[in-house]
């Protein structure tokens, strides 16, 4: 397998090559292949970006039928007929049955992007500067979202200092027992607490890249209100649990709150092309020509392919039941490996098919993933250490691939396990 082009000039930068060091050349649906053309089930899709699955094929079909008549490719912000098919379909599928009124902003097409808009928008309407975020958020790495992401990894190549952001603990993070909406409606009560009151609270409902912590639904509630009391806008960041991961379109749309702005990209094109969008409320939308400008705001090939992806699984809920089905299967999956054993070892974060196997630590949860590639399951960690195994597979995948890729999950804690009691018996013995 020749990698020698990309030893000698790809950048340091690249992480994914490093943990899955083969050359994929084809995919379709849940599986990618390599130039050799062994077979791996791809339970990282783009880092969520595929939940439709790889060549999706009612998709493509609708992909090279507009390349093939020399549909718009490019064409800045400008009206196109693949834009008004997308927005018709967005506005019908999407926001008509949940009675939302927004209005849909094309960013440039990362999920950074989309963030730093929502970022500057809330700033210039309520004239603060400051946003809240919470531990383990992640929501990009230019250096507005960078500043509202909280990982040190990604925080300390900044180069300058990250500020305009005041860091609050997530649900579940100082225990069960502790509401951390009510210590941040104490915050922002107290003049002398040192928090500038703040323009917005920019929130994930599942944190992807933070380790898969789910907010209680409660909290979330609690959230909102606490928003309203101080006059503060609610942003979600849905750009990883969105577009079904979850069980739903919307990461909140059982969760009864009415987001200010959200955040959507990743699986928004369906296809895995580049694709942002900000949804703002009416009143919110109060940019001038331009302001946030950008050469690749909204890709008229993503908005072929997002359309396509409305039209065929959102348009009833047939399919949030099949995701929800297989979300079953994965917890019990997951529950079974972790009861084989002791407490400490393992156990369960997450929601809808964005579900982790929290790992005691980041070591082991890296000799699992490995094990798994030597059996061709493409699977990552993620958390604050990397303890968490995380699945991202598409939503499309099968029940059969499902739990073939699953029992080799298993197989791989097993022989992960077994090899540290050998080695631990062999240090004692030593």
């Amino acid at each position: 397998m020749d990698t020698d082009i990309f030893e000698s000039h790809e950048s340091e930068v690249m992480s994914y090559a490093r943990s899955f060091p083969v050359v994929f050349d084809q995919a379709k649906g849940s599986y990618l292949y390599d130039e050799t053309g062994a077979e791996y089930i791809d339970f990282l899709a783009g880092a969520g970006t595929l939940n439709y699955g790889h060549n999706n094929p009612i998709l493509k079909e609708k992909l090279l039928e507009y390349i093939q008549r020399d549909g718009i490719v490019h064409g800045l912000d400008m009206h196109t007929t693949a834009k008004r098919e997308f927005m018709d379909a967005f506005y019908e599928v999407i926001l008509k049955p949940r009675d939302m009124d927004h209005v849909m902003q094309f960013t440039g097409p990362t999920g950074t992007n989309a963030v730093e808009a929502a970022l500057k928008i809330a700033r210039n309407i309520k004239g603060r500067h400051n946003i809240i975020a919470f531990t383990n958020g992640f929501h990009g790495v230019s250096l507005g979202a960078l500043a509202a992401t909280g990982n040190s990894h990604h925080r300390g190549v900044a180069g300058v200092t990250l500020s305009g952001v005041n860091r609050m603990p997530y649900d579940g993070y100082l225990g069960d027992a502790f509401d951390t909406t009510e210590y941040l409606d104490k915050v922002l009560g107290d003049s002398s607490s040192g928090v500038d009151f703040p323009a917005a609270v920019i929130v994930e409902t599942v944190q992807g890249e933070g380790g898969i912590n789910a907010a209680s639904f409660d909290w979330l509630r609690n959230l909102e209100k606490v928003c309203r009391k101080h006059d503060m806008l609610l942003i979600l960041d849905d750009i990883q649990a969105g577009c079904g991961r979850t069980g739903s379109f919307f990461s909140f749309d059982d969760v009864g709150i009415n987001p200010d702005i959200i955040t959507l990209s990743k699986s928004l094109s369906g296809y895995g092309l580049p694709f942002a969008m900000v949804l703002l409320k009416p009143e919110l939308d109060q940019w001038k020509p331009g302001e946030h400008n950008g050469t690749f705001r909204g890709h008229n090939l993503a908005f072929v392919t997002a359309a396509a992806a409305l039209n065929h699984y959102w348009r009833d809920d047939n399919f949030a039941k099949e995701v929800q089905k297989k979300a079953d299967i994965i917890t019990e999956r997951f529950r079974d490996i972790a009861r084989s054993y002791d407490d400490h070892w393992f156990y369960l974060n997450g929601r809808g098919m964005m579900q982790g196997l929290v790992c005691r630590d980041g070591e082991l949860a890296e000799e699992i993933t490995k094990a798994c590639f030597k059996r061709k399951l493409v699977i990552e960690t993620s958390g604050a250490d990397d303890q968490v195994i995380k699945t991202l597979c598409p939503l499309t995948i099968s029940e059969e691939d499902l739990d073939r890729a699953m029992d080799i999950l298993k197989d791989s804690v097993s022989e992960v396990m077994t090899d540290r009691v050998k080695r631990s018996e062999a240090h004692s013995v030593g």
